[in-house]
């Protein structure tokens, strides 16, 4: 008879880790970073109908990496957490803090419980008041949580991105600017690829808004977003527009966003 084939706990615990890092990496990038007036997320992301960036709350919203199917799981649960409490209790009770809680638990009970750990990376923001009270919190594969401040990059070839993010980002950068910073660090994965705005998933948590703060940015906002930020100085982009003059604010736009976070 053969013997049974020992595996320690500490290999397992080794294997999954790896095994849910590759599946990561092989994935586009997102970055979340915080600018004047909110939070905004920038995603690789080519298609319209599976999105990396959703709205959960009022003042919440979501961004993932990894397997589609897993991270939109884990959204659908957050949307219906959010619901459930804000229903039941007061919306105020419901934060990016206690949904990261959630995550938390749900996505460390795979991980040691399941032969086969989820490979999905996570961050789970609030916008607040001033940004000094915005909530970034990243959740990674085991569940482990991160208090994340200023800028935050996930998956692809996160090292690369993230020093372009620490070398870029300002604190207090207007939505242009922030933007440009974050499509240039999304480049830095590969020196010889431009993003397009037909590219990028864009979404930002306004905090000058009321209710819901989540707003999706369509393609020609991207564009003139993109073409003020280099200056306005006619780059080229279809949405630049004449003499400089700045484009139409998110506010001008509704028309033509889309609200995310609906199930």
């Amino acid at each position: 008879m053969s013997m049974p084939f020992y595996v320690s706990p500490e290999q397992q615990m080794k294997d999954k880790a790896d095994y849910a890092r590759k599946g990561i990496a092989r994935g586009r990038s997102v970055v979340v970073l915080q600018y004047d007036d909110g939070i905004l997320f920038v995603a690789d992301n080519p298609s319209r109908a599976l999105h990396k960036i959703s709205e959960i709350y009022d003042r919440i919203a979501f961004a993932a990496v990894g397997k589609y199917n897993e991270f939109e799981n884990l959204r659908l649960g957050g949307v219906r957490y959010a619901d459930i409490n804000g229903y039941q209790y007061d919306r105020r009770d419901v934060t990016a803090r206690g949904l990261a809680n959630v995550y938390a638990q749900s996505l460390g009970t795979i991980f040691t419980e399941t032969n086969k750990p989820y490979e999905v990376e996570l961050v789970v923001a609030e916008v607040g008041e001033d940004a000094d009270t915005d909530q970034i919190y990243r959740l990674t594969f085991d569940g482990s949580v991160a208090d994340e401040h200023g800028y935050v990059a996930m998956g692809g070839q996160t090292e690369s991105v993230a020093q372009a993010l620490k070398d870029g980002y300002e604190e207090g950068a207007s939505l242009e600017v922030a933007l440009r910073t974050a499509v240039r660090a999304l480049e830095a994965q590969d020196s010889d690829r431009r993003l397009e705005a037909k590219s990028l998933e864009v979404a930002v948590l306004d905090r000058n808004r009321e209710h819901r703060l989540f707003r999706r940015l369509p393609a020609r906002r991207i564009e003139e977003l993109l073409a003020a930020g280099d200056g306005g100085s006619g780059s080229g982009s279809p949405g630049a527009s004449s003499a400089g003059k700045a484009g139409p604010s998110v506010d001008d736009v509704d028309d033509v966003v889309e609200d995310g976070g609906d199930d």
